[in-house]
C-alpha cells in the first residue's frame, strides 16, 4: 500500500501560500509515497512538483481541482489544463479524454463548492472516484454523506488535507494498492477501488488560518490586476 496525498494547493492557487518544494519537502517528511499538487484552474505548479517529486523519493501525480459550472472536481493524470465554467458531465469527459481520472472533493460542502446540490445522483455516480475524507471539514457530517453515499454506488474512496499551507500536507492521506511504485499504477489503483483512507482533521485554527490567509491573498491579487 502507497500513502498518497491527492489534495493540496501551492501558491499558483489564488487561495495557496508555498512553493512546491516545500509541500513535497513536507510530504517527504511526514513519510507519504506520493503527492498531487491540485491547484484551482491551474496545472503549472502541478506539473512541476512531479518532475522534482524524484528528488524527495517521491511519487508526483499531475493534477488539478477544476472549478466546473456546478462547483469542483479533482483531476488527476492529465498533461494540459481543463477549462474552468463547463458542465460537470463535459468536465469529466475532458478529463477522461485525456487518460486521467475524475474524483469528486468535498461532494456535500455547498459552501466549499461541492457539486451535489447541483448534479443528480446519477450524475455524481458517474464519478471515477469520490473523496470521502476531507480534513478541512469543520464537522464531519458532509464526509460521512460522501461515505454513505460512496458506498450505496460501489464508488472507490479518497481522502485528501486540501492542504493550502505546506503544514497540512499529510493530515489525510488515501492508501492506494498499486502494482507498481508509479503515478499509472497510483491511479490505477484508485480507479478499481483499491483504496482506504486515513485522516485527522485540520485544527480549526489552522482552518481559520488558511481560509484567512486566501482571502488576503484574493484581494491582493484583485488589487493588482486593477493596476
Amino acid at each position: 500500500m502507497l500513502s498518497v496525498e491527492l489534495h493540496a494547493h501551492s501558491a499558483l492557487s489564488y487561495d495557496g501560500r508555498d512553493p512546491v518544494d516545500l509541500l513535497l519537502e513536507q510530504a517527504a517528511g511526514v513519510g507519504l509515497d506520493a503527492l498531487a499538487v491540485t491547484d484551482h484552474d491551474e496545472i503549472d505548479a502541478s506539473i512541476e512538483a512531479a518532475e522534482k517529486a524524484p528528488d524527495y523519493g517521491l511519487v508526483g501525480i499531475v493534477g488539478m481541482e477544476v472549478t466546473s459550472a456546478v462547483g469542483h472536481v479533482l483531476a488527476f493524470g492529465i498533461e494540459e489544463g481543463i477549462e474552468s465554467g463547463l458542465p460537470f458531465d463535459e468536465t469529466l469527459d475532458r478529463i477522461r479524454d485525456q487518460g486521467g481520472i475524475a474524483v469528486v472533493p468535498h461532494p456535500f460542502q455547498k459552501s466549499r463548492h461541492g457539486v451535489a446540490a447541483h448534479v443528480s445522483e446519477d450524475q455524481l455516480a458517474s464519478a471515477d472516484a469520490i473523496e470521502v475524507y476531507n480534513s478541512r471539514l469543520f464537522t464531519g457530517r458532509s464526509n460521512r454523506q460522501a461515505e454513505k453515499f460512496a458506498v450505496r454506488h460501489g464508488l472507490p474512496m479518497t481522502a485528501g488535507s486540501d492542504a493550502h499551507i505546506s503544514e497540512m500536507v499529510g493530515q489525510a492521506v488515501t492508501e492506494v494498492g498499486a502494482d507498481e511504485r508509479s503515478a499509472a499504477a497510483i491511479l490505477d489503483g484508485i480507479a478499481t477501488g483499491r483504496t482506504s483512507v486515513v485522516g485527522k482533521r485540520t485544527p480549526w485554527r489552522v482552518s481559520l488560518k488558511q481560509f484567512g490567509g486566501g482571502a488576503k491573498r484574493r484581494a491582493l491579487r484583485a488589487l493588482d490586476s486593477l493596476r
